[in-house]
């Protein structure tokens, strides 16, 4: 039986999440791992506080910077690395957080679709908690706030938090208001994505922000060969993101996850650089 593209990206998929938490032994102690990966980011959404991370979350790291007094040539540099070398193909591949999610959706569940202009929402989470509050706290309070971090991230609550409050029974006394709300955004995320495919990636993801915002101008993105497309509609129908394909190749909401690649007759839709036979055909 020969591995079809969604075989292999799930592969990939959990490949990452394994090389990313390495440290799975840790989830038992409740230690939070803080060796020499620490000063590298992950590509997608995994939790520095995570007992089993190796690697930093790049949306925390990307708020350190904004907290700080000074510029992180690495941080920015990483994000823009991975955003045009691969656009949003890093939400579709390389993200524990996005895994979980699709996982989330096998579920039998009723399926419903997010209503659109709700995809706005991640660029001003982007903006507000990510950039301009850490920076504005710095200037007005002499101290940055992570404010994703600390009021908004789900992975970092799923990840993070309830690992460390199972192993140590005193950080259970001390969780308070703010833990309530984030665990109960936790769960209407985990609710919502048994209904709406990938749900935080679409509606509120700041990394997925970033990603999306070089879906244009990445190196390896998805493409329509023109003299191809009959404009048949297929491709539109089996995209989990809402997205036609065919007409928006290049949308920054597409995780170029390959399913409209495989249910294209005419093969008109491919992904890379430029048109290669060899490589463009997908099971």
């Amino acid at each position: 039986m020969r591995m079809t593209w969604e075989i292999r990206r799930k592969y990939i998929q959990f490949l990452t999440v394994l090389l990313t938490n390495p440290e799975a032994a840790n989830l038992c102690s409740g230690r939070i791992y803080k060796g020499g990966g620490k000063a590298f980011c992950a590509p997608g959404l995994n939790c520095y506080s995570c007992p089993a991370a190796a690697l930093s979350c790049p949306v925390g790291a990307l708020q350190a910077v904004g907290g700080q007094a000074g510029f992180s040539f690495y941080v920015s540099g990483f994000l823009l690395l991975i955003g045009v070398l691969w656009g949003r193909l890093a939400c579709g591949f390389l993200c524990p957080f996005g895994l979980m999610q699709e996982l989330l959706h096998k579920l039998p569940c009723p399926r419903k679709k997010l209503y659109l202009p709700l995809r706005w929402v991640k660029y001003g989470i982007l903006a507000v908690f990510v950039l301009l509050w850490p920076a504005a706290s710095l200037l007005y309070e002499g101290a940055g706030v992570p404010a994703f971090c600390q009021y908004i991230c789900p992975a970092g609550t799923l990840e993070g938090a309830v690992p460390l409050l199972l192993a140590h029974p005193e950080f259970r006394q001390a969780a308070g208001g703010l833990f309530a709300w984030k665990a109960l955004l936790l769960v209407l995320i985990v609710a919502g994505s048994m209904s709406i495919y990938r749900l935080f990636c679409r509606m509120l993801c700041p990394l997925g922000a970033i990603y999306g915002l070089l879906n244009r101008i990445c190196l390896y993105r998805l493409q329509v060969d023109t003299g191809r497309c009959t404009d048949c509609g297929k491709c539109a129908k089996a995209c989990p993101m809402d997205v036609h394909p065919a007409r928006q190749p290049h949308s920054p909401e597409c995780i170029m996850c390959g399913k409209c690649m495989a249910v294209c007759p005419q093969q008109a839709l491919y992904w890379g650089k430029e048109r290669d036979l060899s490589i463009a055909k997908v099971d």
